[in-house]
């Protein structure tokens, strides 16, 4: 009982005051661990996301650890018989110091996740020191949704693999959230678009008014690819820019806000190659495979593939098949587009791997993986509330917007920017229909009901589904 509620052992030993006065500090604990767990979760969430009341939560730790201990070894002195033989007393003390073992490493193993998560936070969030030219500055960090109702993230996948001069921004996709239900939609961009538009009144626009190319070069500029900006527009045009931690993501944050219609609030970067990293201490992800996705090869250099991901339905993956069904694209009718389709179910995939039981148990790997593969302009003052919309997002669902590649950019050399910010607008400000009344008998014929209206956009759930090629 000492050891589940210290201070029960004194006033079995007969000290009353003091085991009166340290049973009811032990249930004091108890009591404001509950209540903290039960109705201050949001206040836990923000003390765990700052660093400096971290490092005091670890100071508190080890000091309860040790009031522990000092309690139930004391405890023991005063209860153990006297006269019992030498090797029954040490039996006693035996089992008095594998529990202390116990607490002491329970101790330890809780003070090393709540540095791992100080460490976390501090590496990849920025504090109010970080630059940006695209953050949104918000004047209530408890609840900044008031301010953003649907918040727009820039998500980045980037690639400085072998052979490659310096980052290749070769994933780029959208994630357009109600920030009130969670409802999220993603809208995936081709690599190889040109003529990039930037938002009038910058620097950039001025430099390049009718988008990122050069007018008097060849049809085909792959230094001007969306997947180059990243990379070529800050060493070539620093001075464009303005002062920024990150000037290729805000590069793209304006670019890609400007050709979408969307505000970017902020953006995320995963870097590709270590991918396979953030899967693994996930424990892998599960997708439904449709087709052979290659694994490595390169169209170009006429590389074949090393082999290929078995078509099926639940698939489990590992961190590096993980990262070739979401890249692989040796030989793929579409490739470009097939390769999106993949990335977005990936999100989907990694979305609902990311239990709070199975993060809880990974959290050692995970945040380990963090800090080596993401970046990212959110700052730390308000990610308690991405947290909460976090869990709005896992049970909201996620949709995807069709650009409509046949007329809106069968090629990448001019894409019709203007039609895809009107598909994006009309599947945002589309508001589900009332159910319709049922008819009333009739014998006359019916009119066959109109295929003009266009369809919802597809549920991901639908869209990742098993549906082998014939």
């Amino acid at each position: 009982m000492g050891v589940l509620l210290p201070g029960v052992s004194y006033l079995a030993a007969g000290r009353r005051r003091l085991g009166t006065a340290v049973t009811l500090l032990s249930l004091s604990l108890y009591g404001g661990a509950a209540y903290l767990a039960l109705a201050r979760r949001d206040d836990v969430l923000t003390w765990a996301l700052n660093p400096d009341i971290l490092l005091w939560m670890v100071v508190g730790l080890g000091v309860i650890a040790l009031y522990w201990v000092a309690v139930l070894v004391t405890s023991y002195k005063m209860l153990r018989p006297l006269t019992v033989r030498p090797g029954a007393r040490l039996a006693g003390s035996a089992v008095i110091g594998l529990v202390c073992f116990g607490m002491a490493s329970s101790t330890a193993l809780g003070a090393q996740t709540l540095m791992a998560q100080r460490d976390l936070v501090q590496k990849v969030f920025p504090s109010g020191s970080s630059k940006s030219q695209t953050r949104p500055k918000i004047a209530n960090a408890k609840d900044p949704w008031a301010q953003i109702p649907r918040l727009n993230i820039l998500l980045l996948g980037a690639d400085d693999g072998e052979g490659r001069d310096g980052t290749r921004t070769d994933s780029v996709m959208v994630a357009t959230i109600d920030t009130r239900t969670g409802k999220t939609s993603l809208i995936s961009l081709t690599r190889n678009w040109m003529r990039m538009p930037f938002p009038e009144g910058t620097k950039l626009h001025d430099r390049f008014p009718t988008g990122y190319w050069d007018p008097n070069g060849p049809k085909e500029q792959d230094s001007y690819y969306l997947d180059a900006m990243y990379r070529i527009i800050p060493a070539e045009h620093r001075d464009l820019i303005g002062p920024s931690d990150n000037p290729g993501a805000d590069v793209l944050k304006m670019s890609v806000g400007e050709a979408l219609g969307l505000k970017l609030h902020y953006y995320v970067q995963v870097n590709l190659a270590g991918f396979a990293q953030l899967v693994e201490a996930l424990g892998g992800i599960t997708v439904n495979i449709n087709y052979p996705v290659p694994v490595g090869g390169n169209d170009d250099k006429k590389i074949p593939a090393s082999r290929y991901l078995d078509p099926g339905p639940d698939r489990h993956l590992n961190g590096t098949d993980a990262l070739w069904f979401a890249r692989g694209r040796y030989k793929v009718k579409g490739a470009d587009i097939a390769r999106q389709a993949r990335q977005r179910c990936t999100v989907k995939a990694i979305v609902e791997r990311a239990t709070p039981q199975n993060v809880l148990a990974n959290y050692m790997d995970l945040a380990k993986a963090g800090e080596n593969l993401i970046r990212t302009d959110i700052p730390q003052t308000i990610l308690p509330a991405f947290v909460t919309l976090g869990q709005r997002i896992k049970n909201a669902p996620i949709t995807n917007i069709d650009l409509d590649k046949q007329k809106n950019y069968p090629n990448g050399r001019n894409p019709n920017y203007a039609a895809m910010r009107k598909l994006i607008q009309q599947h945002l400000n589309a508001t589900p229909k009332p159910a319709a009344p049922a008819p009333k008998p009739t014998t006359k014929p019916t009119r066959k009901p109109s295929t003009t209206t266009k369809p919802p956009a597809p549920d991901l759930a639908a869209a990742c589904a098993y549906q082998p090629e014939s």
